[in-house]
């Protein structure tokens, strides 16, 4: 196992388990992917059992420095993230994960 999963990888997987069309697969899963971008972009949550929790939280403002410039203080404005929580099943899956394969 080597590189990033791709929305490609994801279709391709479907299209072998299901036989369904590649071209329906496509769409199905670029319309998952719309609606948990949507909610996010209207500040819910993404809830999705037995994998996890997709969590839009906004970081306060803050003072940081450019490094290139250091004595000058620049305001980095509040702004939301998203976070992710794994799920009970995940997290046990990831606990077998082969950490020194990770990053080859």
């Amino acid at each position: 196992m080597s590189g990033n999963l791709t929305k490609r990888d994801i279709v391709l997987n479907i299209y072998d388990k299901t036989g369904l069309p590649q071209k329906e697969v496509r769409e199905v899963v670029q319309l998952t992917l719309d609606a948990i971008a949507e909610s996010l972009a209207e500040g819910r949550n993404v809830e999705l059992r037995n994998f996890g929790v997709f969590e839009v939280q906004v970081r306060k403002s803050r003072i940081g420095r450019n490094p290139n410039k250091p004595k000058k203080d620049v305001i980095i404005p509040k702004r939301a993230v998203i976070k992710f929580k794994a799920g009970k099943e995940l997290k046990a899956e990831l606990k077998r994960l082969n950490l020194d394969r990770i990053g080859e």
